[in-house]
């Protein structure tokens, strides 16, 4: 027998099942048209926000990062509950300007960006955090062309990491942003070539549930970003502090104090250096916003015994939640939390592995768990499922196409 994750606070019986925004998962499957399907709560996602607004000091502001979950109504949903958006790709970019998002709210990060990107994101007047010296030349350079002013900031690759963290994106050698070191010459380069001077961005790691190591990170950030200012010899307009705060995906996961965090990161603000006193800040925060908020509902289309062992085999799988089939960065397979959503709240009453319909041994979506004994026809549902599952996973895999969305 093996653990499933912790479900998500939120979610409910109705009638003996799964219900989410008040119904049942099969109410929402017969309105989608049948499954698989994700079904991302509004209330939940406005209910986390507003939590971690209060949680967090006043001047501190609040992006959405976009590569977590681009669902259109989704975006258009996160334009009245975020102050900006941060997005990794000239595709996100068109996203956000199709949700009718203000592009002087968007920020752009990522390693790579090609001329295209540069271009309609100098044009449209996003903030590019660049991430090397030759991104700052061509930026210039096709700002240049356009005869507009361009609005750059500088990714730093500071010399910590986040302790703990799933990803960690700074310390030591790494594609992302600029050695810090490097920084400062970088910065009065781009302040002498007249471009808009719009800041640091410092992303040191994600999915952290260690309340402490954020603190410490949020501290070292803060004391990098004043060092680097005092080296600039110019005012640092913006300070984006990254994120890494993460959610419970698996047994034994205990949620983020984010009550700890902000009332640390308050009394930092309460006693910045005088090169940042009038530095605004922020957080760019993706699957902490939306991840809990997110079920995955997929149908059981066979029952089968095999030496023993019992699968339920569903019309979903990997190519849709990558991450709950443990092929998305874990090292071991653990069981994201996981029911059987017509029968939620039920006694276990057998063991049995859940695994989706693809022809490979990789798609599984829960190891040997407890469950109430499951038959054809019945739903399941994978919880955490609103980060990081139908845009970070292999949709077209044997020609098996993308899974519904919904937003209530």
């Amino acid at each position: 027998m093996k653990p499933l994750g912790p479900i998500p606070a939120g979610f409910e019986a109705l009638d003996g099942e799964l219900a989410i925004g008040g119904r049942t998962a099969s109410e929402l499957v017969a309105q989608a048209g049948g499954t698989p399907l994700f079904v991302y709560s509004r209330e939940m996602i406005a209910r986390r926000i507003a939590d971690l607004r209060a949680a967090m000091p006043p001047r501190l502001a609040i992006h959405y990062a976009v590569k977590a979950n681009p669902f259109g109504p989704l975006l258009r949903e996160m334009a009245g509950l975020v102050d900006g958006f941060d997005i990794a790709s000239g595709g996100e970019l068109a996203m956000l300007r199709a949700a009718g998002i203000d592009a002087a709210k968007v920020s752009f990060a990522g390693p790579g960006k090609r001329d295209a990107e540069l271009e309609a994101a100098i044009a449209a007047g996003v903030t590019i955090n660049l991430e090397s010296a030759n991104e700052a030349r061509r930026a210039l350079e096709i700002s240049a062309r356009l005869g507009v002013t361009p609005r750059l900031a500088i990714r730093v690759n500071p010399d910590f990491e986040l302790r703990g963290s799933g990803m960690k994106m700074g310390g030591g050698a790494k594609p992302f942003g600029v050695d810090a070191d490097q920084m400062p010459a970088l910065a009065r380069y781009l302040i002498d070539a007249g471009a808009q001077w719009c800041g640091l961005h410092i992303f040191a790691g994600s999915q952290a549930l260690d309340a402490e190591a954020l603190i410490e990170t949020q501290a070292n950030v803060l004391a990098l970003a004043a060092r680097l200012a005092d080296e600039i010899g110019a005012p640092l307009p913006k300070l984006n502090m990254g994120g890494g705060f993460g959610i419970p995906y698996f047994n034994g996961d205990v949620p983020l104090d984010i009550g700890v965090i902000g009332a640390a990161l308050t009394d930092q603000f309460n006693s910045l250096p005088e090169s940042l006193e009038n530095t605004q800040f922020c957080i760019e925060l993706g699957r902490y916003l939306v991840g809990e908020a997110g079920v995955y509902l997929t149908r059981i289309v066979d029952r089968k015994t095999s030496h023993g062992q019992t699968y339920l085999v569903t019309d979903g799988g990997l190519h849709h939640q990558l991450a709950a089939s443990g092929n998305f960065g874990t090292v071991v397979r653990r069981n994201y939390p996981l029911a059987i959503a017509t029968r939620f709240g039920a006694e276990a009453e057998e063991e049995a592995s859940v695994v989706g319909c693809l022809c490979t041994p990789l798609d599984r979506l829960a190891d040997q768990a407890a469950l109430p004994r499951a038959d054809v026809g019945d739903l399941v549902a994978v919880f955490c499922a609103g980060a990081y599952g139908a845009s970070a996973s292999p949709a077209m895999f044997l020609g098996q196409g993308p899974a519904g969305e919904i937003l209530i």
